[in-house]
């Protein structure tokens, strides 16, 4: 499906969302909800359709659509919405379509690859290794959708077009930096490199969009937010941030179950942790050559007290000593 379709498509289930039964509108909520999670560019897309549908009224779309007979089926609104100009993107809704200045892009990953993506404005994007993330650019804002693993972003300043990093834990803003966000195990991570950063929690969605930040990060501060909106401040060394984009694995009393969620995104065979509760409060300081982990697993052993177990055609353990 074209970015072009998809459009049309989330437009479509955004349009019963608000007419016809209950019943009608509560499945295209479902059917919203799975579309939006099958890709980062679904929900980077839907936002769009979001905001023509609502730049739409008054006089425009949702006048004509917001309100259809209970008993008009899919086919039927389908067909409501050509004869509208919608399939065509023709009319009112063509003119705010066509006259955005727009960018749109998927940047994926797989394990130890990476990608990097600079942007009309001379931003560049960074893609860590087993990642996933969609790219918006819009006349007044600059959008990206991280849904899997961590990126590194160099953004060039633009008062006029705040960009913001959105993620299922969080959202953050920016107007020019160096910064990274991370979304591993239920949790976003944001580490500030240069520049300032603020940081919003996911949460109550009354809250105004003017509501302050939760966050003022600065050079050198790091934020990790888990699923529930628990909080956890940290410093660390600007150099560290982002440090896989030159090779390196930077720990600095780093949770040893972290270090093994992101060894794993580069390594054939994974570390498992074991079961024993005692490995939960081992930290990790080091920096280790992404392309050497053998050096890595030699050195586990030495500086904390755990040990490895290879499993014959399976993962290698990590083992309480």
């Amino acid at each position: 499906m074209s970015p072009r379709q998809s459009f049309e498509h989330a437009l479509l289930l955004i349009a019963r969302q608000h007419g016809g039964s209950p019943a009608a509108a509560l499945a295209a909520d479902q059917e919203l909800a799975r579309w939006r999670e099958q890709g980062a560019d679904h929900d980077t897309i839907y936002r769009l359709a979001l905001d023509a549908w609502q730049a739409s009224n008054p006089g425009g779309l949702q006048d004509r659509l917001a309100r259809p007979p209970p008993s008009i089926r899919r086919r039927k609104i389908v067909a409501a919405l050509a004869v509208l100009g919608v399939s065509g993107l023709t009319g009112a809704m063509a003119r705010w379509w066509w006259l955005q200045p727009l960018e749109i892009a998927t940047l994926e990953t797989g394990r130890a690859q990476s990608q990097t993506l600079r942007m009309g404005d001379g931003s560049e994007l960074h893609l860590a290794a087993r990642s996933s993330a969609g790219v918006a650019y819009f006349r007044n804002r600059r959008e990206v959708t991280l849904a899997a693993g961590e990126i590194l972003l160099q953004v060039a300043s633009d008062r006029s077009r705040p960009f913001t990093v959105r993620t299922r834990w969080g959202k953050v803003e920016v107007l020019g930096t160096t910064f990274t966000v991370a979304v591993r195990d239920d949790a976003m991570a944001v580490e500030v490199a240069q520049g300032r950063v603020a940081v919003w929690r996911a949460g109550d969605q009354a809250r105004p969009a003017s509501a302050a930040p939760d966050f003022d990060l600065h050079p050198g501060d790091a934020v990790r937010i888990d699923r529930d909106g628990k909080a956890e401040q940290s410093r660390l060394a600007v150099t560290n941030v982002g440090a896989w984009k030159d090779g390196w694995m930077v720990f600095d009393r780093t949770p040893l179950a972290d270090a093994v969620l992101r060894w794993n995104d580069y390594l054939a065979r994974p570390l498992v942790l074991g079961a024993d509760k005692s490995l939960d409060g081992l930290r990790l300081t080091g920096s280790f050559r992404l392309a050497e982990p053998e050096l890595f697993l030699q050195a586990l052993p030495k500086v904390l007290p755990v040990k490895l177990v290879q499993r014959q055609e399976g993962p290698m353990m990590i083992l309480a000593r």
